[in-house]
């Protein structure tokens, strides 16, 4: 088993950037590695609650995941399994954490983000891929929108 960590300091405040990671409508607007579609966004965050998000890649291709919230903590940290519907599972379950820290007098936000129980390197450098994609898209999201207000 191994795990990633990415760090980003996203414009907004650490209220706004949870709501973005927990939401079914934050979601909405930046998972996904590129610019493709989210397809599908539900999401009841809440411990034992469930996710389960639908995305179209720019190829065309589309990926679904599921969850289960295992701990919630408005605006500071959320931990959910993670697992992929159809044949992409290698491994089964594996566990994603975010954890939000105010920066800059709260105005901003440094986003820790870690996947763990990843089944191999391969998988771990897939979903590295993807993850940094979406995080650019959350940051692209909170430019464009003026989320950060």
């Amino acid at each position: 088993m191994t795990s990633l960590t990415l760090v980003r300091r996203i414009s907004a405040r650490p209220a706004i950037v949870f709501d973005l990671m927990t939401t079914a409508e934050g979601i909405a607007c930046w998972w996904g590695p590129d610019d493709g579609p989210v397809l599908i966004a539900e999401s009841d965050p809440r411990v034992g609650g469930r996710y389960r998000v639908r995305f179209r890649l720019l190829d065309g291709s589309e990926h679904e995941s599921t969850g289960e919230f295992l701990e919630v903590r408005p605006p500071e940290r959320v931990v959910m399994t993670w697992r992929w519907l159809g044949d992409e599972d290698e491994g089964g379950d594996s566990q994603v954490e975010i954890d939000l820290v105010a920066v800059d007098g709260g105005a901003a936000t440094e986003l820790t983000f870690t996947h763990a129980r990843l089944a191999s390197e391969a998988t771990r450098a897939s979903h590295e891929d993807g993850w940094s994609g979406a995080l650019d898209k959350l940051e692209r999201h909170v430019l464009r929108t003026g989320a950060a207000a």
